[in-house]
């Protein structure tokens, strides 16, 4: 399993060299929610599609 600097590294290496700093925070930000989702997923940590559609309804209130 990689370091978080390690995976850090790798996806501001994936970066064409002219990106801006907000394009790699931005980047950086969605692998980590990508991650954070697929651990979840593993886990069972998760709601329907109906579950959250009952949320959003609520919200809206």
């Amino acid at each position: 399993m990689d370091t978080a600097k390690q995976k850090m590294t790798e996806v501001i290496q994936s970066q064409p060299d002219d990106a801006s700093y907000e394009e790699i925070m931005r980047e950086l930000a969605l692998d980590q929610m990508i991650t954070s989702g697929l651990k979840d997923s593993r886990l069972e940590r998760t709601v329907s599609n109906k579950e959250m559609e009952q949320r959003i309804h609520k919200w809206r209130k």
